[in-house]
């Protein structure tokens, strides 16, 4: 089982960017597509290739808290404040699947580390780019405008 679209962005994607300083609609697309890319919204948290939503690997994730959390611990503060007290000090990457703020955070640092330019929020060819630059590498654009379409598009418009 998933999550709505609508849901997942106003009580998850939304308040966690805000919380970071760095909300816009765009971040807000680009995060749910690659959700809904990743995860079919939480429809599979767990695969060969990582945790959560955005189906982060473990070395990413310690990669960036090694070489750019490390490095402004303002942010890191931030981000270590949505993690479970207990939980992320005994199983740090458990947090990426269950939980969604602090999931949602670690993958829009892990755009912002990338530095690609945001593209607008309509425009699902340059997120995708940026989605397949971040996430699948080797990913093919029609699969996040495909999951975009069957996940995202109905909801959204709606929200």
């Amino acid at each position: 089982m998933g999550i709505a679209a609508s849901e997942l962005r106003q009580h998850v994607i939304r308040p966690t960017l805000l919380y970071l300083g760095r909300h816009s609609a765009s971040a807000e697309a680009l995060l749910l597509g690659s959700a809904a890319s990743q995860s079919a919204l939480g429809h599979a948290l767990s695969d060969p290739h990582g945790h959560g939503l955005y189906h982060i690997s473990e070395t990413r994730h310690h990669r960036l808290w090694d070489q750019h959390l490390a490095h402004d611990p303002d942010l890191a503060s931030l981000v270590r404040g949505l993690a479970s007290q207990h939980a992320f000090l005994a199983a740090p990457h458990l947090e990426l699947a269950v939980n969604l703020r602090y999931a949602t955070a670690i993958a829009w640092l892990l755009i912002e580390t990338e530095q690609a330019p945001l593209p607008a929020a309509d425009d699902l060819h340059g997120m995708a780019r940026v989605w397949r630059q971040v996430f699948r590498p080797h990913g093919r654009l029609r699969d996040f405008i495909q999951a975009w379409q069957h996940c995202v598009a109905e909801q959204y418009r709606a929200a």
